[in-house]
């Protein structure tokens, strides 16, 4: 451990890291309370587009990503909310348009190729910049900032969003809210795990959590910390090892779901012995 901090670079990856593993499983927890575990993939592939766009204008294609990604996640809410198209329908005209959309843009920058948005696709933490760190910052602390004003009212629409609206709760405000929250954590991961796996951060250390967990409070600090584990340690293992960050990252959280089975099984029949007559 000692020795991979003798380098700048891990020192922005581990922040980066950092800031991930808190921020995409918290947010991931009203994903999957509400049914939208594949939410994270839709809007990974609108980013995509953003990132090209970057490359074509010349400016920074996180930002670029940022507002495409935000974009592409009101206008799916809009889709579910409004039209007649379902929500899964809606996710799939994102995966396709968003990754067409990144290709064409791509080939039309100068001097661009598809091999360009590697990074972006599979993650590249190893060559996180000051200014993404800062980006990434920024970022964090607004998600978890929604997180945690309006986590309550979150709760009840993600539980019924019927129950939300008779209580008077602003649905569609609430619903556009998680929608751009979850755009800003796709772009906030996509330089530690990619585009194409920054869902998986933001669905599996969730479910690891709710193995062990009941209450929905619980289960969101579990998963973060969960997160914060598999991001630091994957990033660590593909340092000694020389693997890709980004899988390495998703094949720890995926681990460590693997091992939680046993033991969730094990504290649901203890809890079940407990309650028995």
């Amino acid at each position: 451990m000692i020795e991979m901090l003798q380098y700048d670079f891990m020192w922005r990856a581990l922040a980066a890291a950092l800031l991930v593993g808190l921020s995409a499983p918290a947010v991931g927890t009203f994903i999957v309370q509400r049914r939208l575990a594949l939410l994270g993939d839709g809007i990974g592939h609108v980013a995509l587009t953003g990132v090209a766009l970057g490359f074509l204008t010349g400016t920074a294609p996180v930002l670029t990503a940022v507002v495409v990604a935000v974009l592409g996640a009101v206008a799916i809410e809009l889709v579910r909310a409004r039209g007649r198209t379902t929500g899964d329908v809606a996710l799939a005209l994102l995966f396709y348009g968003g990754i067409a959309g990144g290709v064409l843009l791509i080939g039309l920058a100068p001097g661009g190729s598809n091999s360009t948005l590697t990074s972006y696709l599979f993650g590249s933490i190893s060559s996180v910049s000051t200014q993404d760190v800062w980006v990434i910052a920024v970022l964090a602390v607004f998600v978890l900032g929604v997180v945690a004003v309006f986590g309550r009212e979150l709760f009840v629409l993600c539980q019924d969003e019927e129950v939300a609206r008779v209580n008077g709760l602003p649905v569609r405000f609430l619903s556009l809210l998680i929608a751009v929250t979850a755009a800003l954590t796709v772009v906030i991961a996509m330089r530690v795990v990619g585009l194409l796996l920054v869902s998986a951060l933001m669905v599996v250390p969730v479910a690891t959590s709710q193995q062990v967990t009941r209450g929905f409070v619980t289960t969101m600090l579990l998963a973060m910390s969960l997160g914060v584990a598999a991001t630091v340690g994957g990033l660590t293992s593909a340092f000694y090892a020389g693997v890709a960050p980004g899988a390495a990252i998703v094949l720890l959280a995926l681990g460590g779901f693997v091992l939680t089975l046993g033991v969730g099984r094990f504290v649901r029949r203890g809890r079940a012995r407990e309650a028995g007559p």
